[in-house]
């Protein structure tokens, strides 16, 4: 079992930057993969970034379109915290982001992590 955590939203405006973190609990968190999760007022929620574990501790990160070249995520296993990178925010980039983990490396195409955190909230004004 393992407990999610995020921080960082907040209001800023378009073409600025905001740093999400998202805190880890578990002894076995350097191998879950992680995946930034993007639900837009009235929208469906949307991976937007997926942390794959390879399976040699090395990790590869798959981008949805909408935030490929703006958005980067990151982790620190030492701290278990997973990062999420946005720069050149747009008003559509508005909404709750989570952070989700599971074992199963779902990437981009599933929303069946087994882990989530509450989410935090970014708005972004033009």
């Amino acid at each position: 079992q393992v407990q999610l955590a995020e921080s960082g939203g907040g209001s800023v405006q378009a073409g600025t930057s905001l740093r999400l973190s998202c805190v880890a609990s578990g002894s076995t968190f350097p191998m879950y993969h992680v995946s930034w999760i993007h639900q837009g007022p009235g929208k469906e929620r949307e991976v937007v970034a997926a942390i794959r574990w390879i399976g040699t501790g090395t990790y590869i990160t798959d981008y949805a379109d909408s935030v490929k070249g703006r958005f980067t995520a990151s982790r620190d296993n030492a701290k278990n915290t997973v990062y999420l990178q946005m720069d050149r925010l747009k008003p559509e980039d508005t909404g709750v982001y989570f952070c989700a983990a599971d074992l199963s490396s779902y990437g981009l195409r599933s929303m069946q992590y087994g882990h989530w955190g509450p989410g935090t909230q970014v708005t972004v004004s033009s």
